[in-house]
């Protein structure tokens, strides 16, 4: 793949409107009268540059699988299947939400709220859009929301007043055929020009990873329309905590000119018990929590429990969250426990001092805070965290790929911390073994593409002597852990029920490692050995010998195990779900096809490539 590709510039073509519409349109504006159609010139556009992203499969060096293949002229289309020059997410269908490293979900999320990733692409020219085409080359239908934003990322002024509209939305969906399609839905009309788009994706439907190579922007630099329009956003920032204008409706009825009494307000609503009002607002999302809150006194003394706030997801609002939110619900927070601010506050919406305000007034009882993707994170904004939350036991810090490395040593203060989430972070070696010195009761621990710690054989080491009841671990694209540091980890910690070791190219299975491995890790449930091709028939009967348990096992790219090897595992192990064997040169389709036969129970993946 050429790695320049991301400096080819975005093509362009345009149409310019016909001398009869250019006429019309002049009459019209002459009369007085209302033009049916202005004189245009469309712009068809690629993306310039890929501004963010949640996750990617690709490393951080290099270009292969990584999000930054969306930038320029598509490379695959309109070929389909399993190509390095593609963009694609780090998982997909429901293996991830199964394991014992999945998070329970936050209550009140929204169910329209389908986003589990997504991206933001920078293009050349503002436009108002009238077209967007996505080219999916491999198992399409995981986006689920295409948005556009008012900030053009390519100015020199600071962005003010930043909106995002939505342009689609759907529901993720299940392609009958993984082949490649030109995705474009019909989008809203929007009252400003756009060069920044977001894809958000769901791929849980999935049998395999999606993959995207281009994305097409099509727009106008005139106004299609004239502004009569202006689309509807729900605000959580309409939310007054004052009660001087909200109607006193409990008393339910009031005697009528004939002497009857008449019904008014809320009738007897106000007499059913107050643990039945708090268990019905219970099931509101929190917009309609907030809407609710205006309408009467009684209504409003309910929906400002702290009760009803003690698990607060923000992150199916991210586009409007902002201090002014937070401060709005500050006084409702004083009992918050679980905390899901991932991917709000970006470009100045939500500011450090905002979230640090709010974390000193209610984060004296938090046990989870998720930080996905927050990029107004800073140093201070982890000090105050390791000094107010002293019951934090959960944290994400996933792809918070701004953060400085010297941010991260506050975390080893959160002593009770069990589970720790770090991709795509720049934490140094130093942070990394603080940490572990002195958060001994970590269970799951996330350090996949960390690419700044510098020896993972003394990470192994730390782990192994000081997290004995670790649970869950995730090394993806680590590049530096070798055999003797595996050995220690898995002496160490024999507890594991998850072990991430894909594109870890420095392990090599004639040292016995992956033998040692299955004989001592009897629990272990998920194993991913991605892209190592020294993998054998060895390490996989050990691993049908030792563990049972055995529900996910990814052997990517080896060389070396046989089909009679891999029968023999899925005999030993009746718990198998998920079996990836793409690019394994003695497993074909043929093998796949007969192995699902005898064991349906198990996925077996084998991707595929035109």
């Amino acid at each position: 793949m050429d790695s320049a590709r991301s400096l080819i510039c975005p093509l362009f073509t345009t149409r310019s409107g016909t001398r009869g519409e250019a006429l019309t349109s002049r009459r019209a504006v002459e009369s007085g009268q209302r033009a049916v159609l202005p004189v245009s010139v469309e712009v068809e556009q690629y993306a310039k540059e890929v501004l963010d992203f949640s996750s990617h499969y690709g490393s951080e060096n290099s270009m292969s699988y990584t999000m930054w293949n969306l930038a320029g002229v598509p490379n695959v289309y309109p070929s389909s299947g399993d190509f390095t020059q593609a963009a694609v997410f780090r998982a997909y269908g429901k293996w991830w939400e199964q394991c014992a490293s999945a998070p329970p979900p936050f209550r009140r999320t929204p169910k329209d709220f389908h986003s589990q990733d997504y991206i933001e692409l920078g293009f050349e020219e503002p436009v108002y859009p009238t077209a967007v085409e996505v080219l999916e080359t491999y198992y399409p239908g995981a986006i689920v929301q295409i948005l556009a934003c008012s900030h053009n990322h390519f100015s020199q002024n600071p962005p003010t007043d930043v909106r995002w509209e939505v342009l689609w939305s759907g529901e993720p969906t299940k392609m009958l055929t993984p082949q490649a399609r030109q995705f474009s839905p019909s989008i809203k009309l929007i009252s400003f020009p756009t060069n920044l788009l977001r894809l958000e994706v769901n791929s849980s439907l999935l049998d395999y990873y999606t993959e995207l190579d281009a994305v097409i922007l099509h727009g106008v630099k005139h106004r299609p329309l004239p502004a009569l329009y202006k689309l509807h956003v729900i605000d959580i920032n309409d939310v007054s905590d004052g009660e001087e204008e909200l109607p006193d409706v409990g008393g339910g009825f009031r005697q009528g000119g004939d002497g009857k009494n008449q019904r008014t307000g809320n009738g007897y609503f106000d007499k059913l018990p107050y643990e039945l009002i708090q268990l019905i607002l219970s099931h509101l999302t929190l917009p309609d929590l907030c809407r609710l809150a205006q309408s009467c006194k009684l209504l409003h003394q309910h929906c400002c429990d702290p009760l009803q706030y003690t698990q607060l997801s923000l992150q199916p609002y991210w586009a409007r969250l902002s201090d002014a939110s937070l401060g709005h619900l500050q006084s409702r927070c004083t009992l918050l426990q679980r905390l899901n601010l991932s991917w709000t506050g970006n470009r100045g919406a939500l500011t450090s001092t905002g979230f640090s305000s709010f974390i000193k007034a209610c984060g004296h009882n938090l046990m989870c805070l998720e930080l996905s993707c927050c990029h107004f994170l800073n140093e201070a904004c982890l000090e105050v965290i390791s000094q107010t939350c002293p019951e934090l036991q959960e944290l994400n810090l996933s792809s918070c790929d701004r953060l400085h490395s010297q941010a991260f040593t506050h975390i080893s203060k959160i002593t009770r911390l069990r589970r720790l989430v770090l991709y795509r972070t720049k934490i140094e070696q130093t942070a990394i073994l603080s940490i572990l010195t002195f958060c001994i009761e970590l269970r799951h621990l996330n350090l996949g593409s960390c690419v700044m710690i510098e020896d993972y054989d003394v990470v192994a080491s730390m782990l192994a002597a000081r997290c004995r009841s670790l649970c869950s671990l995730d090394l993806w694209r680590c590049r530096n852990l070798t055999d003797r540091g595996l050995a220690e980890l898995v002496t160490g910690c024999r507890m594991l029920e998850e072990l991430d070791l894909g594109w870890c190219p420095t392990l090599q299975s004639n040292t016995g490692c992956f033998q040692h491995l299955a004989r001592s890790l009897p629990y272990l449930r998920k194993l991913f050995l991605t892209a190592n091709r020294t993998v054998c028939d060895s390490d996989i009967d050990e691993l049908a010998a030792n563990c049972p348990s055995l529900q996910h096992l990814d052997i990517l790219g080896t060389r070396l195990v046989s089909a009679a090897s891999l029968k023999q595992l899925l005999q030993s192990c009746p718990r198998l779900l998920l079996l990836d064997v793409s690019f394994c040169c003695q497993i074909d389709t043929r093998v796949v096809q007969e192995l699902s036969g005898l064991f349906p129970n198990a996925s077996i993946k084998k991707s595929f490539t035109q």
